[in-house]
């Protein structure tokens, strides 16, 4: 790692493929995304049609609440902490900033975002805010822009569901006989494919070439929607400026528009839907464009089916859909004199509303149905140059937003996210500016669409990527091949980084990756978690989301070593309608999961008014555990923090209140190092042992440097008194002793909770925010340093942890409180020396049983979800075709 630029403690860097602190130490930012409610107001799920129309025509939706209520964001924050997570993915959607009208922002949501970004600091979080979209619009069967957007465009939103322009959830499956719980599961997202978001997508990033007609005050439509878009976000960045101590030492970057799409640029015939895999999904109706265009001028379709099975998508008949004459596009009678009486725009005499604007441009007949362009987005329109997306539509957008955030964070971090799958565009560093990470997504898809986690998968992007000439090559067979073939996935995604900041392709990459967004799906078998079926015996039982979730995390590990932010959570999450948006169902916590009897012991946390949360500036370790509650005092605290003796609690308490509500607790509640002196080369954790394994390089550029460059003389960046340790996050949920266990649900819990709040309440220690490291001393210790030989494991068990580390050569520290593990170990000095380390931590007594969390897993066996239990379900178990002890699955 070279000698890292200047900067302040607490400052985030972006170096050789890393994210890397002040001190030169590489970092790995993981967490979660906060939150998929934000999509939609308080009030408002996706479920709801009472006042969804009235009040989007009016522009009157207010967000504030999103994503946490501040009255019990502490609460939620102090879990997500405890959890091991040091970095949030912040949605915010463009209607929530400019849902009033053009140029109309809700400061007062600004502001309310402002106060909980400062409990996200307080709480010693890393953020990086992400305008969020799907499908464009709420009011297109998604989230993101505000409804006025549409109606510029010259949609009207109300005929949407009649035309199958969009699904809308509260409208499903047609507005005469709603029953939005009966929505299948990611049909959603199908809208990708059809008229709306095909043709929103299509102005906002290439209006100005194929929709040179569409001119709205005066721009065309595609200016028209980007300035507003990145007006909006600016805005919101310069009230976060103005706002203090946030930028920087919270907010680090911004993420690009979440997941966009092509729309219909690029297709090449408008006849026909593409046959090949792609990221659209096939299921239910499956209009073509052409089929689409007519539709949206009411007239009547028979469109192919599609179900959605094991196997993948397959054709299962045609549906034929009538709109009565019903139309997508607005009447002329809604905009007087070209005026818009409600948001005041003035249209352009040469776009006539109420007809198709790609009829409008000649791209097909109203009266015949005719397509006459078939191939009209697949070339610049007049030319034969073949249309490049990313480079030519794309790459200018995120130009323009990123510009404009910078005028008021110029430090920030640009997290680029290309559409879904697709490798980003080269991009220079004129525009990155040395500040830059690639953020792509990934989710099993065959999990996420069919609620299961199958005994088979496939190497879906490398089908997409066209690595095999057959879907059979792509298949992937029991598990052991699945977790492999995720975690291959997911390097291609990391290779995709070296676009960013132009270097050669087979070159490293300059910037490093993050999963903005990786999850599964936890109404998995017809809800089978929430006692929905079977009479109720799987109630509580996630062990098969913990397979499935875990297998997407393991794919993060292994030589990948990435950064990542789980989609989602959710504090308004419930089992009838999830996540309360297009029946998505991915939240890592429910308060419909507490455990029976428990619901009133979550410990309603209040942090100190003043303290300063450092946990990833160099040379300090907080003082709070879970980042809220006074603790145990450790060698980095704040210089400030007044001396005394440790605030004795116990982490029963702690546990039980990590544990309960969680879901899958185990697969994302996981080890990982925080904070390395050098490169993590291999990371592996096994849960079914509780064993951790960390490979590690590193050499003489790694030696840590002190803010001030007081270094010891010929030893570049070693500190006179100490050296900085690599950080590494062992939860208790893995790793906690027996005497833990069985105080967290024994009958001790409630009086361990009490006293905790006693503490909690009643404790007078603060800091002042300063980030001054402090010297390595005994006097600060939670637990003596502990030379080792090499090889020669180190046991520590007392009322917190049951560990045995095995370290390649070093002393390491556990501080229980804060759940972590401190490992010091010497620096080679020449620098032509690399030096390979490595460690391993295991609970000492074996993997802690899910009944001791209190999980309430059924115990069943675990083969009987995987191979066998489908051999069993054919007939094939009793022949002797799968042997008892088989573990496929």
């Amino acid at each position: 790692m070279p000698r890292v630029p200047s900067g302040d403690a607490s400052f985030i860097h972006t170096l050789d493929g890393n994210f890397v602190d002040n001190a030169g130490r590489t970092l790995l930012l993981r967490g979660v995304n906060l939150s998929g409610s934000s999509k939609a107001p308080v009030n408002q799920p996706s479920q709801v049609l009472d006042g969804f129309w009235e009040e989007a025509k009016i522009g009157s939706g207010s967000f504030i609440g999103r994503p946490l209520n501040l009255d019990d964001a502490d609460e939620h924050l102090a879990r997500l902490r405890g959890w091991g997570f040091n970095m949030l993915r912040f949605p915010i959607t463009w209607e929530a900033l400019e849902h009033e009208g053009p140029g109309k922002y809700d400061h007062d949501f600004m502001d309310y975002t402002i106060e909980i970004l400062r409990k996200c600091k307080a709480h010693g979080f890393k953020v990086y805010l992400n305008p969020h979209q799907d499908i464009w619009s709420r009011f297109s069967g998604g989230s993101g822009a505000p409804y006025w957007t549409l109606a510029a465009c010259g949609f009207n939103p109300c005929a949407f569901s009649a035309t199958q322009a969009a699904i809308i959830h509260c409208e499903y499956p047609t507005p005469a006989s709603r029953d939005p719980a009966e929505m299948p599961a990611m049909i959603w997202s199908t809208n990708y494919g059809r008229l709306v978001s095909q043709t929103m997508f299509a102005l906002f990033f290439g209006g100005s070439t194929f929709a040179p007609k569409c001119i709205i005050d005066g721009v065309n439509i595609q200016e028209y929607l980007q300035t507003h878009f990145a007006n909006a976000f600016a805005k919101l960045a310069e009230r976060v400026a103005a706002a203090g101590d946030l930028l920087d030492e919270v907010v680090i970057g911004w993420d690009s528009m979440n997941e966009p799409a092509e729309g219909l640029i690029s297709w090449d015939d408008l006849n026909v839907y593409p046959q090949q895999q792609g990221s659209t999904l096939k299921k239910g109706t499956v209009p073509s464009p052409a089929q689409s265009f007519r539709l949206g001028m009411g007239q009547v379709q028979t469109l192919d089916n599609y179900s959605f099975g094991s196997m993948g998508p397959k054709r299962d008949g045609s549906v034929t859909i009538d709109p009565n004459g019903v139309k997508a596009w607005a009447d002329p009678s809604t905009e007087p004199g070209n005026i818009h009486p409600r948001w005041g725009w003035r249209r352009d005499p040469g776009w006539t509303l109420g007809k198709c604007i790609w009829a409008l441009h000649n791209v097909w007949d109203v009266e015949s149905g005719y397509v006459l362009q078939p191939d009209y987005f697949a070339h610049i329109p007049g030319t034969e140059e073949h249309v490049h997306f990313l480079r030519a539509f794309f790459l200018p957008q995120y130009t323009l937003y990123l510009k404009a955030i910078r005028a008021h964070h110029p430090r920030a971090i640009a997290f680029v996210q290309p559409p879904v799958f697709a490798q980003p565009p080269p991009i220079s560093e004129e525009l990155l500016q040395g500040r830059a990470c690639y953020s792509t997504h990934y989710y099993d898809g065959l999990t996420l669409v069919t609620r299961h986690w199958n005994w088979f998968n496939a190497d879906a992007l490398g089908l997409i990527r066209g690595k095999y000439s057959t879907q059979l090559q792509a298949l992937r067979i029991g598990e052991r091949a699945i977790r492999n073939s995720l975690q291959t996935q997911l390097g291609y995604l990391k290779a995709d980084a070296t676009q960013l900041g132009a270097l050669p392709p087979t070159g490293p990459a300059r910037y490093p990756t993050i999963i903005g967004e990786i999850g599964t799906p936890f109404d998995m078998d017809a809800k089978r978690s929430y006692g929905y079926t079977d009479g109720g015996k799987y109630k509580g039982d996630y062990s098969r989301q913990e397979r499935a979730l875990d297998a997407s995390l393991n794919a993060a590990d292994g030589e990948n070593c990435l950064n990542w932010t789980v989609w989602t959570y959710c504090s308004d999450s419930s089992h009838p309608w999830g996540d309360g948006w297009n029946m998505e169902d991915l939240s890592l916590w429910c308060s419909d999961d507490l455990r029976a009897g428990e619901a009133a012991r979550v410990p309603a946390l209040q942090i100190p008014s003043k303290i300063s949360m450092g946990s990833l500036a160099p040379a300090q370790s907080s003082t709070l555990t879970i980042s809220t509650l006074p603790m145990y005092s450790s060698p980095y605290a704040s210089s400030s923090v007044e001396d005394g003796e440790p605030v004795p609690y116990e982490s029963a308490p702690l546990l039980s209140f990590l544990t309960n509500g969680a879901r899958a607790v185990r697969a994302f509640c996981r080890p990982w190092p925080i904070a390395v002196v050098g490169t993590p080369m291999n990371i592996q954790f096994d849960i079914s042992k509780a064993t951790f394994h960390l490979t590690l390089k590193v050499n003489a550029e790694d030696i840590p440097v002190d803010d001030d460059d007081d270094l010891v003389p010929g030893k570049k960046g070693l500190y006179k008194d100490s050296s900085l340790p690599t950080e590494i996050f062992l939860p208790l949920v893995h790793f906690a002793s027996d005497a833990c266990l069985g105080k967290a649900l024994g009958s001790q819990a409630q009086d361990q909770v009490d006293d905790f709040m006693d503490i909690v309440q009643g404790s007078s220690r603060s800091t002042s925010g300063t980030t001054t490291p402090r010297a390595y001393t005994s006097s600060t210790l939670t637990l003596p340093v502990t030379s080792q030989a090499a090889l020669s494991p180190v046991i520590f068990k007392n009322d917190w942890y049951d560990i045995a580390v095995t370290a390649s050569e070093g002393r390491v520290e556990l501080l229980a409180s804060e759940q972590k593990l401190l490992w010091f170990y010497t620096v080679p000095t020449d620098e032509k020396e690399d030096k390979e380390l490595t460690i391993e931590v295991r609970r000492s007594s074996g993997a802690i049983k899910a009944s001791a969390l209190g999980l309430g897993y059924t115990g069943e066996s675990r083969l009987r979800d995987g191979c066998a239990g489908w051999l069993e379900e054919v007939g094939l178990l009793s022949q002797g075709w799968c042997p008892e002890g088989c573990s496929i699955m």
